[in-house]
């Protein structure tokens, strides 16, 4: 279930509210369309279940227009998601919770940072450093580089919360590219053909679970900085 399922009456004045924000691009044969907004989602409601947030729904379509290559991947552009989470993050305060954390699940959306940088009260989480923490926690192998698209990190997240959304062969469907130098001018077609970058086959569920706990330590250094 990745939708929250509060009444309006479970709404006990948060100063924070959480908002997912994931994507509809291909994640090779291996995992969903879906994925992004999955972990994103995954990680909003351990957050949640941890601080005292206020979980939205996640926003299931961003910018994903390097995967064009790829039936199924679906995209808005840039500005409209500036605008959809800037309209967002101004309902939220007109009702009294003023602040606003993007927990982004697709490195693609890079106009969050955009927007969190011209705001007030609103942080981007998991930041690269936040990622790089998780990921040392967890034991991820594979270096960030190369652990780009449905690598060892996304595949041992799901492995450990949503196993089921996991192909069963998903681990031999290894493929390294790290030098994507024209990916935003080319898209990520150039550098694979089955939309995997990274080695899956080095995921496990222990990993995911650990990477989580990470990223669940790690946001009350978020909240702090938002006081």
């Amino acid at each position: 279930m990745f939708l929250p399922l509060n009444t309006t009456l479970d709404v006990q004045n948060p100063d924070v509210a959480i908002l997912p924000v994931g994507s509809h691009e291909q994640h090779g044969p291996i995992l969903p369309l879906a994925t992004d907004t999955i972990i994103a989602s995954t990680v909003a409601r351990a957050l949640s279940s941890t601080y005292p947030v206020l979980e939205l729904p996640p926003i299931t379509i961003s910018c994903s227009h390097e995967h064009a290559a790829w039936p199924g991947t679906v995209s808005i552009t840039a500005p409209t998601l500036y605008a959809v989470v800037r309209d967002i993050a101004h309902s939220l305060h007109k009702s009294g919770i003023p602040k606003l954390v993007l927990v982004n699940g697709h490195g693609g959306n890079y106009v969050l940072a955009n927007l969190v940088q011209e705001s007030t009260g609103m942080a981007l989480y998991p930041t690269e450093a936040d990622w790089h923490k998780a990921r040392t926690a967890g034991g991820i192998e594979t270096p960030m580089v190369s652990d780009m698209h449905a690598g060892e990190l996304e595949v041992s997240i799901l492995l450990h919360a949503h196993p089921e959304v996991v192909r069963e062969d998903y681990a031999e469907h290894d493929h390294l590219a790290d030098n994507r130098d024209h990916m935003l001018t080319l898209g990520l077609g150039p550098y694979t053909k089955s939309g995997v970058i990274g080695r899956p086959s080095k995921a496990t569920r222990e990993k995911g679970s650990k990477v989580l706990d990470s990223l669940v330590k790690t946001f009350a250094n978020v909240l702090k900085a938002l006081d």
